[in-house]
């Protein structure tokens, strides 16, 4: 018999030759010895008697794992209700200052890293590109490499608040008074990067309304991210590891 997905972890692809010694690389079962002790058998009898398993490709969790992805899912959720309260695209708040501060390196990067080899247009942009790329090579990480769905769904949350924290930028470009890292405003300094690219694209005029769409379209990935991870905990919690 020659297993497509691993038997115990649900890897795939394996080894095409399942002779001793090969293993699944993600667990490291030996298939030859799997096989010889009837597991395979056992295995079928369980999914006939209606035992779940995890989809192809995302391994089980223990219960102690399961318990504490509850309770950070609990608290994140917890936080979000707390980050919406305080966003005021009028105040120039996005709801968290802990949350921007970590994005704000990352912002700078993409200016003076990542796009300033593109132009002066993509420079400008860069900023928000870049603060907007820690959450999507995270969630790319945890996704193709972890084959963690749950982490994912964590960095989507993450790319939710950054669409927001870039919604205030948005807002302020029509009447500046956001202060900036210079300590002055965009007014005072001659612009911040989103009253120089919507004058560039002859939409300043509209970058409050811009302002306001986007920030309720960060509001939904956020919701939607926590949804996501909701059933993902609860798909888990069918599919616990009974080895642990």
């Amino acid at each position: 018999m020659v297993y497509r997905a691993c038997p115990k972890c649900h890897h795939q692809p394996l080894p095409t030759e399942q002779a001793l010694p090969a293993q699944c690389p993600a667990c490291g079962l030996v298939l030859a010895k799997y096989q010889a002790r009837g597991a395979g058998r056992v295995v079928g009898d369980a999914r006939t008697a209606g035992e779940h398993t995890p989809p192809p490709g995302e391994p089980r969790v223990s219960s102690l794992v399961w318990q504490a992805r509850l309770a950070l899912l609990l608290a994140f959720a917890l936080w979000t209700c707390f980050i919406w309260r305080d966003v005021d695209l009028v105040d120039g708040k996005s709801g968290s200052h802990l949350l921007h501060l970590i994005l704000l390196p990352f912002h700078e990067a993409g200016h003076y890293l990542l796009f300033p080899w593109f132009g002066e247009f993509m420079m400008i942009l860069g900023g928000t590109l870049g603060q907007h790329l820690l959450p999507l090579v995270a969630g790319a990480h945890f996704l193709w490499w972890q084959r963690d769905v749950f982490a994912v769904a964590l960095a989507l949350w993450l790319l939710g608040f950054s669409l927001v924290d870039m919604s205030v930028y948005m807002y302020d470009a029509l009447e500046p008074q956001l202060t900036l890292l210079d300590g002055m405003t965009g007014r005072e300094s001659g612009g911040h990067d989103w009253i120089n690219l919507f004058d560039r694209l002859g939409l300043l005029h509209r970058a409050q309304h811009i302002g306001e769409f986007w920030a309720a379209v960060g509001v939904m990935v956020m919701a939607g991210a926590l949804a996501w991870a909701t059933a993902v905990l609860w798909r888990q919690r069918r599919q616990l590891d009974p080895a642990t």
